[in-house]
């Protein structure tokens, strides 16, 4: 690189391989080059250092997919809502540069959007840092949003059938398909993607029980192979399908849609029933695991949680008021006092 000769290990053996890595190594070293020629002139732009993030980005091969495109996704919101940030001079920006833009970008960003987003500006501020560009960083002094806790609006056991028949009874191509998708995400407790991706052989019906692979390319959330138990609903279903469905092979995806809210949205318009999403219907099996009486930390596992059920808790540690009422009717002191007479 500008006659100085680089040596590093490509961790290959394969020449198609090799040479991919090559062509990812020297457009960061070309990157590395232009950085430092531009840190050496006192000019280093936000975007030179947003560029090197990119190229670190990239070829992270830790992130998910996923992951890679949400943080660009971030950058891009960053950008637009700061249109000048990408021609400036790193060393020229300002803690009130900072906090001027956090309080119009917070306007209409969720919580959650907007503090990943200031941690993307904080990241890219850190690597110039690191080069030498600057000697602080005037993003620390923006503070995270308080991200609340979705309140759920689930539909009740009789409002759930009605939804489905309701999209079934739509009659169009694909209406058949989309209420079955519905009842497998509600019984199962599975992400859309990962249900996209459930073939018949994925389904164990000797041990009641459904392997979850995720998404070929980004996997389940957590990197790792779940299985989940089918609930008498479940399998019921599944067999039915297989059923009408005899000579569809073992790698055939169970599902043949890979998302229905629309044919949702519609049929809770016609019911009168609260919006919800895919991802409510994750809600509800879980829900409804903990309120038939399943331990949350196993809940948590079969959602393919990896912190022992904390987050399971957090969510679902206060159940709907219908289940509530009814927990409440079994808490008395007037048998603990007859009790306690008879004994004397």
């Amino acid at each position: 690189m500008r006659g100085k000769l680089i040596r590093r290990s490509l961790k290959t053996n394969k020449l198609s391989v090799a040479k991919l890595r090559l062509a990812d190594l020297e457009k960061v070293e070309r990157q590395r080059v232009e950085v430092q020629g531009a840190v050496a002139n006192g000019n280093m732009r936000f975007g030179d250092a947003l560029a090197v993030f990119r190229n670190r980005l990239i070829n992270d091969n830790s992130l998910k997919p996923r992951s890679k495109a949400y943080r660009e996704e971030r950058i891009a919101a960053m950008l637009k809502s700061w249109p000048e940030l990408e021609e400036t001079e790193i060393r020229k920006i300002t803690k009130q540069d900072c906090l001027g833009w956090a309080m119009r970008f917070g306007e209409t960003a969720s919580p959650s959007n907007f503090n990943n987003t200031v941690g993307t500006l904080r990241m890219v501020i850190d690597l110039a840092i690191d080069v030498g560009a600057r000697y602080d960083n005037p993003a620390r002094f923006v503070k995270k949003q308080r991200v609340r806790q979705k309140e759920l609006h689930l539909p009740s056991h009789a409002e759930f059938l009605k939804l489905v028949e309701k999209i079934e009874q739509v009659n169009r191509r694909f209406s058949k398909d989309c209420s079955i998708l519905v009842r497998f995400l509600a019984y199962g407790g599975f992400r859309k993607s990962e249900a996209a991706n459930i073939t018949w052989a994925d389904c164990d019906f000797e041990k009641k029980e459904i392997t979850v692979r995720g998404d070929p390319e980004t996997g389940t959330k957590n990197w790792t192979i779940r299985r989940v138990p089918m609930i008498p609903d479940m399998l019921a279903l599944l067999q039915r399908l297989r059923a009408e469905r005899p000579q569809e092979p073992a790698g055939q995806p169970v599902m043949r849609v890979r998302e229905c809210q629309n044919a949702i949205d519609s049929a809770c318009k016609k019911l009168g029933i609260v919006r919800f999403t895919h991802h409510d219907l994750r809600h509800l099996f879980a829900t409804l695991c903990i309120e038939s009486g399943v331990d949350i930390p196993t809940v948590s596992r079969w959602l393919g949680h990896k912190d022992g059920g904390a987050l399971a808790m957090k969510v679902y540690g206060h159940l709907r008021d219908q289940h509530s009422v009814a927990m409440a009717q079994k808490v008395t002191f007037e048998k603990l006092v007859h009790e306690t007479e008879k004994e004397n």
